[in-house]
């Protein structure tokens, strides 16, 4: 479905509620892609007065994705905001590294206040998110686990995580890991074994792995770039 405004195109996929107005190819891809199509709804005039604005309120709320770049920012991001018809919204950091985004390294999302991205979920859901945040799948145990003990089977666990925080619960959890160690790279100086492993990962391999997948380059080339930074700094 597809309504035609002044200036532009507003494309609506017809599996989702996020709106993505433009009609480049960047768009296109956007919207076939299955994390959007399922990602929970949000209010877009909304989230990009907010993000125009550098909103404090809504920090932690929303992910804003750029399509120009496959970059997500928080709302309070001090880059020059992109068009509006060259971003789209996520509900959580996971949604928005599932539709292939990478963190923005200027406004660090995992930093982000934490609120409930999930406003107005089930109360499952949330009890789920705070088990997760907590570190309930670092420690050997798994998705089944976390459903037996929400009371319900990990298919639908699964399913209204996808509906809800628009990613998998293991897709949220491996994102939590990710920003924790992200914290630790950026203001310690433990060894990258060490934060591995604090941040919850099972090994310095998955590790690296996700935090390559995320950032699209290693911990200690993100370590590396932000210690010439601090030198000009001090």
């Amino acid at each position: 479905m597809a309504t035609t405004l002044r200036g532009g195109t507003e494309r609506v996929s017809p599996l989702s509620d996020v709106i993505v107005r433009g009609a480049g190819r960047a768009t296109a891809r956007v919207l076939r892609s299955r994390a959007v199509r399922r990602a929970i709804a949000l209010d877009r005039r909304t989230c990009d007065r907010a993000r125009l604005a550098r909103d404090r309120r809504f920090d932690g709320w929303f992910f804003t994705g750029v399509l120009t770049t496959r970059i997500y920012c928080r709302p309070t991001c001090p880059v020059k905001p992109a068009r509006s018809r060259n971003v789209v919204f996520f509900p959580t950091a996971a949604a928005a590294e599932r539709a292939g985004f990478r963190p923005c390294l200027r406004c660090r999302p995992e930093t982000a206040p934490g609120t409930p991205a999930w406003h107005g979920a089930a109360a499952t859901v949330s009890r789920a998110m705070r088990l997760i945040e907590r570190g309930f799948l670092d420690e050997g145990q798994t998705v089944d686990d976390l459903a037996d003990t929400l009371g319900m089977t990990a298919r639908h666990l699964r399913r209204l995580f996808v509906r809800h925080a628009g990613a998998s619960p293991a897709a949220v959890a491996t994102t939590r890991r990710v920003q924790r160690a992200k914290v630790l790279v950026d203001e310690t100086t433990l060894p990258m074994g060490t934060i591995a492993f604090a941040a919850g990962f099972a090994s310095v391999r998955r590790f690296n792995a996700a935090f390559r997948s995320a950032y699209r380059r290693p911990p200690s080339a993100v370590r590396g770039a932000r210690r010439p930074r601090a030198a000009r700094l001090g």
